[in-house]
């Protein structure tokens, strides 16, 4: 396979990790009595982000932000345990490093990200791991992706950003980069998938 590589996403894509999230945001807003609909938040975040939601909840109860994200990282740290695999996510890491695809992450999650991947073995299959602690200018800024692809000499034609989210798509849009997501797209760029397991099939088609 030419000089293929892959940049996951982790919160919906690799791990389901969403019930976690939810439960931390649910403590978070507890701790500061802040009314919590489940439902509306998670919505919220996955159409935006966590860090959008509670931004916008610290501008509305005269909060710090800061404090509401360190007091939601701890929570979310508690319960690591919670967080497992998207079906088929050990399965597609194993394909990919057997056909020499080079694989990162870049996610908005914390460095907490690395004891996940750490617990769940998974660790191993990443050159490099980029979490919202690396200093990059949040998605859908290129940034990121600018880095690795400057970084690694890697081909914006074979480079691929798999995600869950518009907001996935639209990084991999503004980075020049393709895209593969679960969601139906405009950009041409975007491979849809109904599962991890589809990817495989992609590259077996020649695209």
């Amino acid at each position: 396979m030419k000089e293929t590589a892959f940049i996951w996403d982790l919160d919906g894509t690799l791990l389901d990790s969403y019930e976690a999230i939810l439960s931390g945001i649910e403590e978070t807003f507890a701790q500061f009595a802040i009314p919590y609909d489940k439902e509306k938040v998670r919505e919220f975040i996955l159409k935006f982000s966590v860090q959008d939601l509670l931004e916008q909840v610290a501008e509305e109860r005269n909060l710090d932000a800061e404090v509401l994200n360190q007091v939601r990282a701890q929570s979310l740290s508690e319960k690591n345990a919670q967080v497992v695999l998207m079906p088929g996510a050990r399965e597609v890491l194993a394909w990919a490093d057997q056909a020499g695809i080079q694989q990162f992450v870049y996610t908005h999650k914390g460095d907490n990200a690395f004891a996940i991947l750490r617990d769940l073995g998974l660790e191993c299959y990443f050159t490099e791991i980029l979490t919202s602690q690396s200093g990059f200018a949040r998605k859908p800024s290129p940034e990121a992706a600018t880095y690795l692809l400057d970084k690694y000499k890697l081909d914006p034609r074979d480079t691929y950003y798999i995600g869950d989210r518009i907001l996935d798509v639209e990084f991999a849009q503004n980075s020049s980069i393709q895209s593969i997501n679960f969601l139906e797209s405009s950009y041409e760029g975007n491979h849809r998938i109904q599962a991890l397991a589809d990817i495989p099939h992609i590259f077996d088609a020649g695209e």
